[in-house]
């Protein structure tokens, strides 16, 4: 009898030993996918066997009942975390659970480049294949009014800057990032503002800002060309920057700026306007927003491109057209 049962026993053990063994390979097996990757989407409040299940509707090649016993005996059935999944080729399921429970989502990314228009950023957001659309056919003001912020022009309003998203999100999301990016970074130079600085404030520190950002070539040159549109704004001298003017045309400009135009007559024609115009004309990044609010310690009213990407400065008009004359007409 003892012989018996400690047979029992001893088969027992091995069809467990078996089992587990299998059970072993197969988590630690490759899955085969329809493609070289699948896309898996997980909506929140999924429950884990329908998380299963979507696994093998999206294209891996798995039972989902044993998906699902897998994800229980883990015991991390309960961490899986809703969002947009990218499963390649050769997962296994040990690899699929943890990229589930950790959340690690299929991202994609887009660029928001210092000193680009609010245009420019919208039309990059609608070349993102995979980010939903959400604000496609709106204008601008509504726009605006969606992010709960109506009424508010929204030029230089967003943060320049790359922004991670899941596939599927929606546009509109990445725009409310950009803008509170931006919300932050302006308060905080802000915070930093010289009593030097003749923007009285945060908003005219970010309409100067984008002009900064606009005519400088060479990063360097930033807190001196900031300086130079300070101490116009000072003294009650028009700040006479060309790219307010372009921005004024909008879609008229055809890359070469007339004598017309500069006495064409848009509120953002620093020619004829005096002091900042009305709103930003482009997004401007952390450097410019600081140089707006620092600006060197110069005298200089006037600069002229060297043509290497760096600017000359010059203190007074005699100076300036010495300049002018050496770097623009080879004199």
């Amino acid at each position: 009898m003892r012989r018996f049962v400690l047979t029992v026993f001893l088969l027992a053990a091995l069809v467990l030993l078996g089992a587990g063994g299998c059970g072993w390979w197969w988590v630690h097996h490759p899955l085969a996918t329809a493609a070289p990757s699948v896309d898996l989407s997980i909506e929140a409040g999924t429950l884990p066997r329908a998380v299963a299940q979507g696994v093998a509707d999206a294209g891996v090649d798995v039972q989902p009942e044993l998906l699902y016993a897998w994800f229980r005996l883990s015991g991390q059935d309960r961490l899986i975390k809703a969002g947009s999944y990218e499963l390649e080729a050769g997962i296994t399921p040990q690899r699929l659970l943890a990229k589930l429970a950790r959340g690690e989502e299929s991202l994609r990314g887009v660029t928001l480049v210092e000193g680009w228009t609010f245009r420019q950023f919208r039309a990059a957001l609608q070349k993102e294949d995979v980010l939903k659309p959400d604000t496609r056919g709106l204008t601008d003001e509504a726009v605006m009014a969606l992010l709960g912020r109506p009424g508010l022009h929204p030029e230089g309003r967003f943060f320049p800057d790359t922004y991670m998203y899941a596939k599927g999100s929606s546009d509109v999301a990445v725009l409310r990032r950009a803008m509170r990016a931006m919300d932050k970074r302006l308060a905080a130079a802000w915070a930093q503002h010289s009593p030097t600085a003749a923007v009285k404030t945060a908003d005219e520190a970010l309409i100067l800002a984008s002009i900064v950002e606009k005519e400088t070539g060479k990063a360097a040159d930033r807190p001196l060309v900031a300086a130079v549109f300070n101490n116009r704004l000072r003294v009650g001298m028009p700040l006479q920057t060309d790219p307010t003017v372009i921005y004024g045309m909008g879609a008229a400009f055809d890359g070469n700026l007339r004598k017309k135009d500069l006495q064409a007559d848009t509120p953002w024609n620093t020619y004829l306007h005096p002091g900042l115009p009305p709103t930003p004309i482009a997004m401007p990044g952390k450097a410019s927003l600081l140089a707006a609010v620092q600006p060197a310690a110069s005298q200089a009213l006037y600069f002229v491109a060297r043509g290497d990407g760096s600017s000359h400065f010059s203190s007074n008009l005699d100076e300036h057209n010495r300049a002018v004359n050496k770097y623009q007409r080879g004199q």
